[in-house]
């Protein structure tokens, strides 16, 4: 079972109002190693051109994400014990580089286990906007949509 998990972007902390999202995906290669424990030639995730875009709007007016890739991770907590991140942040050492039309996103390995065939997208309606995580991994999710089980 899959689960969407959809959560207001704690890149802005805030919903922000956009134009129309699209829901076609885009996929790149991986430019750097291997997801840690995944095989095969798919990509680690997708990206929607809708999250892509609103990637790049946000590191246009966000100062802080100036020379930074967009780090998409996962780390504990929510009522189904998983919950996604998105944030600016500096590469480290074992991290997995992709690139998505000219936006560099980097994932750790540990996330890269939960995240392998995930596709990101950004979408928006009556309960606001965010980014929103199609997950193959996930056996579950909470009834706010914020976390998710694996």
């Amino acid at each position: 079972m899959s689960s969407t998990s959809t959560m207001t972007s704690p890149l802005t902390g805030s919903p922000e109002p956009t134009g129309t999202a699209t829901a076609t995906a885009t996929s790149a290669q991986p430019t750097g190693s291997e997801p840690t424990g995944i095989t095969g030639q798919k990509p680690l995730l997708s990206m929607t051109d809708a999250a892509v875009a609103k990637v790049k709007q946000f590191a246009k007016t966000m100062p802080d994400s100036e020379n930074k890739p967009l780090r998409i991770f996962v780390h504990g907590g929510g009522c189904s014990g998983f919950q996604y991140g998105f944030q600016f942040d500096e590469k480290h050492e074992g991290d997995n580089v992709l690139e998505f039309d000219g936006i560099e996103v980097v994932v750790d390995p540990q996330s890269a286990t939960y995240l392998h065939d995930s596709t990101v997208d950004y979408v928006e309606d009556f309960r606001g906007a965010g980014f929103s995580v199609t997950n193959p991994q996930s056996t579950g999710g909470c009834g706010c949509g914020k976390s998710f089980s694996a």
